[in-house]
């Protein structure tokens, strides 16, 4: 059996000094233990609102770093040069364990997790109700779930913590397969003790993000690594669950839905606050063309883009027109501005960009059809994590692949989701695998350059070979000559290794 462990607070401080790039403002009873803190219902309550706020960081999942090793994938890519390096090397599928910004991808969940470990072994000595209390614990556990399901895709073994050990131990990363028992049964847990809904407080898990999070992990489990296909039915099941509740649907304008907060489709989403200390820096500045310069002066910071062939192959429809930016805004010496195609030999990277990710919620890009008054790089767009077209066509994957070919509702499912793009319904009496390959397209555009989305379909599927093969020569080119099968998983950052000395990196790193 693998011991699972819990890390005290020595050791959570320790890892937030290494898991920040900035320094943070906080309040300090996030940072004590329950043992000395957790009291009342609103103590409790505090130290469940500190979980999110851990993944509201620039050292979690609030910067362009949160996705440093997703480049891989043909939804992204980056400068040639500039200060993008350490995007750029897994661009390139050669990305090393000395990578700074990839520290955002170990760091933030942990943080996270240790302080949901915290409320896990604690809340029970809080003077509350039960309703309350269970309430608040479902979240952590959905939260610590979410945490170690991030974790396992991107980094495979890692240590399972989730009781208290010594500031000095040192426990050995775990089997995949016992990581995703643990987020399963999390998410188990979470199902039964949340709500259907927290009417009135968006941003908090509710027992519809439980199910929806579970389906997405068993389609996961379905594929790479494990390849436990008994789980797509599981997979078809809970994301059913959810499609009966009718509590969500799809926004009719798939633009409004980058230009709001917490819309109908929104199951799960990270929460910011620009006022409050806490913003989205994946919105405006970061997703604006190094070219475009507002008439204010501030300017774009060209950190991520489409690669050129997965912009080509998009299907025409609205939601192709909505998802990318396709026509530049260069400022000229009179303030006025000129319109340029993006492969135009005027613009600097010869790239198309990301419409849906620039306005934010009126506060990111500030434009017009002929010119750009302003560009600002903090934003209080929420970052959906689970969005209702994800639960649809995980429904549709699964239940084709449990059943040896798509149903109905199966074709249902992903139609809704085609109707809404502006396309026609899916072709009919399709085979189960090109089924399939049609629901992953459609997921890589309906998600394109979204948190991690696209890459975790090539993962869980192995499609990097043909990935690599339908890449242009006008990116970045290719710096890896080994077993490709090696850049599924990112290296472990190299700081946790010399504080682990017995941990054996991941191959090919």
């Amino acid at each position: 059996m693998k011991t699972r462990y819990s890390i005290p607070l020595a050791f959570i401080v320790l890892a937030s000094l290494f898991g920040c790039q900035k320094k943070l403002t906080e309040d300090p009873k996030a940072n004590l233990t329950p043992v000395n803190y957790l009291k009342t219902q609103a103590d409790l309550d505090a130290a469940v609102a500190s979980i999110y706020a851990k993944y509201a960081v620039d050292g979690a999942y609030a910067f362009t770093n949160k996705s440093t090793s997703y480049f891989g994938a043909d939804d992204l890519t980056t400068d040639p040069g500039l200060n993008k390096g350490d995007m750029r090397a897994f661009d390139q599928l050669n990305g090393s364990s000395g990578n700074t910004s990839m520290q955002a991808q170990w760091n933030g969940p942990w943080t996270a997790i240790y302080q949901a470990n915290n409320v896990i072994t604690n809340y029970k000595q809080v003077s509350s109700t039960d309703l309350l209390k269970n309430q608040a614990v479902g979240q952590a556990y959905f939260l610590r779930a979410w945490g170690y399901y991030n974790l396992v895709r991107t980094f495979g073994q890692v240590p399972l913590i989730d009781k208290v050990i010594s500031v000095d131990d040192r426990p050995a990363r775990s089997s995949v397969s016992d990581v995703y028992t643990l987020i399963v049964n999390d998410l188990k847990i979470a199902k039964r003790l949340l709500p259907t809904s927290f009417p009135g407080q968006p941003g908090r898990a509710n027992q519809l993000a439980a199910r929806s999070m579970l389906a997405d992990v068993y389609l996961t489990m379905a594929g790479w690594p494990l390849k436990k296909t008994d789980s797509y039915a599981l997979a078809a099941t809970e994301a059913d669950s959810v499609i009966q509740s009718n509590t969500y649907s799809l926004v009719n304008d798939y633009g409004t839905v980058f230009t709001t907060n917490n819309n109908s489709e929104s199951v799960f989403a990270i929460q910011f606050n620009v006022g409050g200390g806490s913003p989205n820096r994946t919105f405006g500045s970061s997703s604006v063309p190094l070219d475009e310069v507002a008439s204010n002066g501030s300017s774009g910071w060209d950190d991520y883009y489409p690669e050129i062939n997965f912009f080509l192959n998009a299907p025409k429809c609205a939601r192709t027109d909505a998802t990318f930016y396709t026509t530049l805004k260069l400022i000229q010496p009179d303030k006025s501005f000129k319109l340029v195609p993006w492969s135009s030999s005027e613009t600097h990277a010869g790239h198309p960009y990301y419409k849906k990710f620039r306005a934010g919620v009126n506060d990111g890009v500030i434009e017009t059809a002929t010119g750009i008054q302003g560009i600002n790089p903090s934003t209080n767009k929420t970052t959906d994590i689970i969005r209702y077209p994800l639960v649809l066509l995980d429904y549709a994957e699964a239940s084709a692949m449990s059943s040896g070919g798509p149903s109905a509702a199966a074709y249902a499912a992903i139609n809704k989701v085609r109707v809404r793009a502006g396309l026609p319904n899916l072709t009919p009496g399709l085979s189960a695998t090109d089924f399939q390959k049609a629901v992953v397209n459609e997921r890589g555009y309906e998600f394109a350059g979204e948190f991690g989305i696209r890459w975790f379909d090539i993962v869980r599927l192995q499609m990097l070979p043909e990935i690599i093969a339908a890449r242009g020569d006008k990116e970045n080119p290719i710096n890896f000559t080994g077993d490709i099968s090696q850049r599924y998983i990112a290296p472990i950052p190299q700081n946790e290794m010399y504080r682990n000395p017995s941990w054996t990196q991941n191959p090919g790193y």
